[in-house]
């Protein structure tokens, strides 16, 4: 990803709608840490989000500065919307906390009313209680989600990146199902996955796959192993394909030889909840309504205690360790479905006390009557070759 990967004016345009959004709410900067919300309003692609980092971001039109370790100011200044660029550290250590206090005076931020975004994985708690008393009285408000929720609704450009990024994880599980065998090693057939990827154009995305045979069918999020495939295995296959970092993601199970009556019974609960999901989507239906129908299907079939995680989210442009948005189907979801989201759909069924758990994954955009499945590989349980 870079800001060639968009034209000016659709950045121009975020830009736009972020500076009136923070005037709306009294703001007069916004300090910008998700490598997201960067990515976003930028077009950066760096990684620099594995030290401290940050965007300064006026509501008046402006200068846009960055701070950023020096091993990433020239990517910064070659492939992002930025005008000044600071950069601290490199060869040796440097708190970063003192070039920006020293931007927060230069820029007038210590003596406005700010905003901060407290995003997971990416800011240090040492950091940001330093950030807080340093901005005293000027922080006002914690806006975290604020980018991310102004980007839930994806424009043209980016569809189209989502959907090449769909057909991508297709052709991915194609080639995963076409070598899959009896005697495979679960990392052996993890490197057929990477490699389709790899070779389509679509770099390894922000979250690993998830490959889970036998036994660890049961793990919601297992990695790859060693252990290698035995007739009458069930497992689940889930992983991300990009394009320009836009994720698309799948997930589908797999017997070795012919599956049990309880395997089958699994499958097909998941694949009825996620067509229950499916059903309720379409803009102005909250968010929590469609995570209901698939929980109904679930609980009815008596696992719901299998039922571990959300029944679907927001899908966004990922940095490690994530590729999800804050929107998630679940009970107390405040947010409501437009027209122009993504959602992956995915309620599981994941059961330790049988060893033995089952979950479809698909990606859909949500429409004005309804949704556009993006995934078209088949939703059937594929039987390999015994």
């Amino acid at each position: 990803m870079s800001k060639h990967d968009f034209a000016w004016t659709e950045f121009e345009s975020r830009r736009s709608r972020l500076r009136e959004e923070l005037r709306a709410r009294q703001l007069d900067w916004l300090i910008v840490i998700h490598p997201v919300s960067i990515h976003w309003l930028t077009g950066s692609d760096a990684k620099s989000y594995q030290e401290f980092q940050c965007v300064l971001f006026p509501a008046a039109p402006g200068p846009l500065t960055v701070l950023t370790r020096q091993g990433e100011c020239a990517e910064f200044e070659a492939d992002a919307w930025v005008d000044d660029v600071v950069g601290y550290g490199g060869g040796e250590n440097e708190d970063p906390l003192r070039p920006f206090e020293q931007l927060a005076v230069r820029l007038g931020l210590t003596r406005a009313r700010v905003g901060l975004e407290v995003p997971a994985y990416y800011l240090h708690p040492r950091q940001y209680l330093e950030l807080r008393d340093l901005l005293g009285g000027a922080l006002v408000a914690e806006p975290t989600h604020l980018v991310a929720d102004l980007k839930l609704v994806k424009s043209p450009a980016e569809l189209g990146y989502i959907r090449e990024a769909a057909a991508r994880a297709d052709r991915a599980q194609q080639a995963f199902e076409a070598v899959l065998r009896v005697g495979s090693s679960e990392l052996e057939l993890a490197g057929v996955v990477c490699q389709s990827l790899l070779t389509q154009g679509s770099f390894l995305a922000a979250s690993p796959l998830n490959l889970v045979t036998g036994e660890r069918s049961c793990f919601s999020h297992g990695a790859p192993t060693e252990r290698r495939l035995q007739v009458g295995d069930f497992g689940n296959l889930e992983f991300g394909a990009t394009c320009r970092r836009y994720t698309s993601t799948l997930g589908r199970n797999f017997c070795m030889g012919e599956p049990t009556r309880r395997m089958l019974e699994l499958h097909d609960l998941v694949v009825a909840a996620s067509e229950a999901c499916r059903a309720e989507i379409r803009a102005g239906v909250p968010a929590a309504r469609p995570h209901a129908a698939a929980r109904q299907v679930i609980a009815a079939a008596g696992c719901e205690h299998g039922r571990v995680h959300t029944s679907g989210y927001g899908l966004a442009p990922g940095f490690p360790p994530t590729w999800g948005e804050p929107l998630h189907m679940l009970a107390d979801s405040q947010y409501t479905l437009e027209a122009g989201m993504v959602l992956s759909v995915e309620p599981p069924v994941y059961l330790a006390e049988e060893r033995l758990g089952a979950r479809v994954i698909d990606n859909v955009l949500v429409t004005e009557t309804g949704c556009e499945i993006l995934s078209r590989h088949p939703l059937a349980l594929f039987v390999a070759p015994g």
